[in-house]
């Protein structure tokens, strides 16, 4: 039997994979995490063999609690499940140590098929994003972008969907401190002006919905 740790802040998510799950013989939703604090408290105390994890979630990223959990247990496999698109986050969070990318559009049976072949020890991507995997790690020409730190490229992300400081620090659980230092570091790293022309390029490189 597949245990799965399933950790997203949102009920109706968590109650429909549960049901999803509910549906097949070898899976079972073993527990459960609303936050990423829970999310690594779980992991510490008991025994999964996939977690599948939302990468937005409240105070710590998906992508800090990854990171957190391949140091605590290396071999553990992480489905990241999403509601932004793969060409925003399944590159860095497949270089962070996931084991795979879904979309939450994704339809059931391959939420199922994905568990299964992450359980074992493999890998799952969609074939677009194994091809933009391909072209992103053979390119020697990074963009901008690129050299943001995971937090910095989240906040950029969500200045790109029109999401004001404030915004952002509600939904982060951060001070609006700490979004507009975030903020002054990305307009330094990537030599942009203002929030404006840091909309543009997101719109460009297909960063934002």
């Amino acid at each position: 039997m597949i245990k799965v740790l399933i950790a997203d802040d949102h009920t109706i998510v968590r109650e429909g994979l549960k049901q999803i799950l509910a549906d097949t013989s070898d899976i079972v939703a073993a527990d459960e995490a609303r936050s990423g604090q829970e999310t690594l408290k779980k992991v510490k105390a008991a025994k999964y063999d996939v977690v599948l994890l939302d990468i937005s979630l409240p105070g710590m990223s998906g992508l800090d609690v990854l990171k957190q959990i391949k140091c605590i247990q290396p071999a553990l496999p992480i489905l990241i499940l999403s509601m932004y698109p793969e060409e925003q986050y399944a590159v860095r969070t497949l270089r962070a140590g996931a084991a795979g990318y879904l979309t939450k559009e994704s339809a059931p049976d391959e939420l199922i098929a994905a568990i299964r072949k992450v359980a074992k020890g493999g890998k799952y991507m969609t074939t677009s994003l194994a091809e933009r995997i391909a072209v992103e790690w053979d390119s020697e020409d990074k963009p901008p972008h690129k050299l943001l730190s995971d937090r910095e490229y989240q906040i950029l992300c969500m200045i790109g969907s029109g999401r004001t400081v404030k915004e952002i620090a509600n939904t982060l659980s951060l001070s609006i401190k700490t979004i507009s230092t975030h903020r002054a570091r990305i307009l330094k790293k990537m030599r942009l002006k203002n929030n404006a022309e840091l909309t543009h390029y997101a719109i460009k490189q297909d960063l934002v919905d």
